[in-house]
């Protein structure tokens, strides 16, 4: 992947969001008729949006949506990449993105997460070869460290030194982690945010501890400026794991990130 420029603090975003949010809130045409009033202009792909992906395309068609990133598993990217091409170029998926490790595949050491950051860079490869980007999406145990102190996250990064990465800020925060160290040593790597935030003690017990964006704890205005002066980061994913009302979450988490954006 190439080293995106960072300094894009001037240009407009077109807010994206993550479809595995509204998992629980179906019909998939509701929920796109509901993006899209709201003002949303991307979403990001998932597997549970791909079984029929000409219908859905003609669903966003309608509203006015695209999907120019989406989530592959490490299965489908290592074992069907034909597959995974032909879901991409039939939704218009760009930006290739593998995005959890289940807990029994994660390595336990630092040789294992360096040989886990060699099959993404073959993954890598393949998607350039094609004509996709590719980037992988951290959750909060690529910064947990390892026996040696190191954290996984690091190793991912190195021995993979051409894909990019979609970082989850509020992961790496719940994984006691302050990202802005990270924006500082691979901002230029960083080509995509998941926008998410979390609930403030003893709020948000029926929604996994996370809360609309702009709502919670993490500082979003100072911190999207950072973004935004520090990274490559072209797409802003929205996301939030279990809302328990997917209108108000889309709704107040665009409203609040449009009021950075203007401030």
């Amino acid at each position: 992947m190439g080293k995106a420029e960072r300094g894009s603090a001037g240009s407009a975003v077109s807010w994206s969001f993550q479809l595995y949010s509204a998992r629980n809130f179906q019909p998939w045409e509701k929920v796109l008729d509901l993006l899209g009033g709201l003002g949303y202009r991307e979403v990001e792909g998932y597997g549970g949006v791909y079984d029929e992906p000409s219908a859905f395309r003609s669903a966003m068609d309608r509203v006015g949506l695209a999907m120019p990133s989406g989530h592959f598993g490490i299965e489908a990217l290592e074992g069907d990449f034909d597959g995974v091409r032909a879901i991409a170029d039939t939704l218009g998926i760009k930006l290739l993105i593998c995005p959890y490790l289940e807990a029994d595949q994660r390595p336990r050491d630092a040789a294992g997460w360096r040989h886990f950051g060699e099959r993404l860079a073959k993954v890598g490869e393949t998607a350039k070869r094609h004509g996709y980007d590719f980037a992988w999406h951290n959750h909060e145990f690529e910064f947990e460290p390892l026996p040696d102190g190191s954290v996984p996250m690091d190793h991912i990064l190195a021995a993979a030194p051409d894909i990019g990465w979609e970082m989850d800020v509020a992961w790496v925060v719940r994984g006691g982690t302050d990202p802005l160290p990270w924006f500082d040593r691979y901002g230029a790597r960083i080509v995509a945010i998941h926008v998410k935030d979390m609930a403030r003690p003893g709020e948000g017990l029926d929604e996994d501890g996370w809360a609309d964006v702009g709502h919670g704890t993490i500082g979003w205005p100072a911190l999207f400026a950072a973004v935004r002066s520090g990274t490559g980061a072209c797409h802003f994913v929205m996301e939030q794991d279990n809302p328990n009302d997917i209108a108000r979450f889309a709704r107040r988490s665009i409203e609040a990130a449009q009021a950075w954006q203007e401030a």
